[in-house]
């Protein structure tokens, strides 16, 4: 189904469509009807409708699940929600649980999904792959990988066209890293404070998310800067950001000059003055930090930064694992919202719509430099089903136009969260780009202090619980992260924006008791 007649369904369905009806099973302390009766079943946002059917749950019965998890799976705590959500199947936008309880996606795991779950463009050519060859590994050629490169690298500027390929974001940071350090004969690395950048030993030191830090050394020779964030930092005004929405700080800036910019290039110029060495191996960014809550930086910020890493022998990095493929709207990629452009690029997530891939994509010296000092090899990366799935990917965002949906789309929920922002005191900020939000949630607009967990967590709950699934970030976990992918049309936005006010108003009547 193209993506124009999927919008056509979606706009009829306000006056037709059927409330989500939700299973008996009661949750562990009866929240869940709580929410139902204080909401009112007459103003339940009615989901919009859905042209799929999910198959018939026949796997593990969910206690059965929960047994196996805590006897066999990792301790550490991940799962939203403290009765994790088990899901079944998924179609585009959509998700279904063991019960059969439709969700509306807007998180795509954790950024990633970026065509929509099991497209049906993608799942043909990943079924045709794998009737045919699954993998050879770097000793053997095959088209896939040739047909991909050919198609990527068409999509990034001169120089950036040399392309190693892998599985995951870590390891493309990890090899990021390891390129600049080759081809500058310098260690120390910078990145922002409030960035992620991987969880793999070596990426650990680009990571400046506390719950990510370890007491034991790792990734040597790293070193945090502040985070330029104009919203939560000590400088930020009310025309920074590169968004259709702004802070609420007021600034006396000029159109062409930002006071905010100006103090926190001094803060970088301090770091580079006393906590590196005189010559450096690079600068990690990420266009827009992710897990910090989609913070975004002040117009010029990065392109200044560039000059100066440069000037210090250091090469810059650019992490697109989150913002790339379109994602943003205006451009493919976010390094060029901020008119700059990279040494080294980063890439996983949305490159394969959910399937391991990742890529790194560098200039031909850079390559060069690694190529002198190490025979680079990785068994996985460039195999001929994520090669197949990747150019797939490609496809259907030029065939469906998504990057100009993400734009559209995008922009049009900015504006309607923005909204929120001026209704309720406790969304302190509303920030992002394209399809990639942030909503920040504060005890109250002047301090900016925020908003406990426990709420937070009940507001979360309760969007789940209303059918819509969002994401969460930030150093206190107090922002909420919303990423659908690239296929969602406007009604959907407008459920998904009811739903969260909706929440939020439940949220306030259980303060006023």
């Amino acid at each position: 189904m193209t993506l124009a007649w999927r919008h056509l369904l979606r706009a009829l369905y306000l006056e037709t469509s059927t409330p989500r009806t939700p299973k008996t099973r009661p949750s562990p302390k009866g929240a869940f009807w709580t929410s139902v009766t204080k909401l009112g079943l007459h103003t339940k946002p009615s989901m919009p409708p859905c042209d799929f059917t999910p198959e018939r749950y026949q796997s593990l019965a969910y206690n059965r699940v929960l047994e196996i998890h805590k006897q066999h799976l990792s301790p550490v705590l991940t799962a939203y929600f403290s009765e994790p959500l088990l899901l079944h199947q998924g179609h585009m936008e959509w998700l279904f649980d063991y019960e059969g309880n439709r969700y509306l996606d807007f998180f795509s795991g954790i950024v990633t999904v970026s065509v929509g779950h099991c497209h049906p463009k993608v799942n043909a050519v990943a079924q045709k792959q794998l009737g045919r060859l699954w993998h050879t590994s770097a000793v053997f050629f095959h088209p896939p990988i040739h047909e991909y490169a050919e198609k990527l690298s068409a999509l990034l500027p001169e120089p950036l066209k040399v392309i190693f390929l892998m599985n995951s974001g870590s390891e493309a940071n990890d090899l990021a890293m390891l390129m600049a350090r080759a081809h500058s004969n310098n260690t120390d690395i910078i990145s922002f404070r409030g960035a992620y950048h991987g969880c793999s030993p070596y990426t650990l030191g680009l990571t400046n998310v506390g719950f990510h830090k370890m007491e034991l050394p790792s990734g040597m020779g790293c070193q945090s800067t502040m985070c330029p964030d104009v919203f939560r930092g000590p400088w930020g005004g009310s025309h920074c950001r590169d968004s259709p929405v702004q802070t609420i700080r007021k600034c006396s800036c000029a159109p062409d000059c930002c006071q905010a910019k100006d103090q926190y290039i001094e803060q970088f110029k301090d770091t580079l003055n006393t906590s590196v060495a005189k010559s450096i191996a690079g600068f990690f960014a990420e266009p827009i930090q992710g897990v910090n809550g989609v913070v975004q930086y002040p117009k010029g910020f990065l392109k200044e930064a560039f000059e100066l890493v440069r000037e210090r022998g250091g090469v810059c990095i650019a992490d697109e694992v989150q913002t790339g493929f379109g994602r943003l709207g205006s451009h493919f990629w976010g390094f060029q919202t901020h008119g700059v452009l990279p040494d080294i690029v980063t890439m996983a997530k949305g490159i394969g719509n959910g399937f391991p891939m990742a890529a790194v994509v560098t200039t031909p010296e850079i390559a060069k430099s690694l190529a002198k000092r190490l025979l680079h090899f990785n068994t996985f990366g460039g195999n001929p089903m994520a090669c197949a799935i990747g150019s797939s990917v490609l496809e259907v965002i030029k065939e469906e136009n998504l990057q100009e949906n993400s734009q559209e789309v995008g922009t049009y929920m900015l504006l309607k969260f923005a909204k929120l922002r001026d209704e309720f005191e406790i969304v302190g900020d509303v920030r992002g780009k394209g399809l990639m939000i942030g909503i920040e949630m504060v005890k109250d607009k002047t301090s900016r202090q925020p908003l406990p967990r426990e709420e937070v967590n009940q507001i979360h709950q309760d969007c789940k619980r209303m059918g819509l699934l969002i994401g969460r970030g930030g150093t206190f976990s107090q922002t909420f992260r919303i990423a659908p992918s690239m296929c969602i049309t406007k009604p959907e936005v407008d459920f998904a924006v009811e739903v969260f006010r909706s929440a939020l108003i439940q949220h306030m009547d259980s303060q006023d008791k």
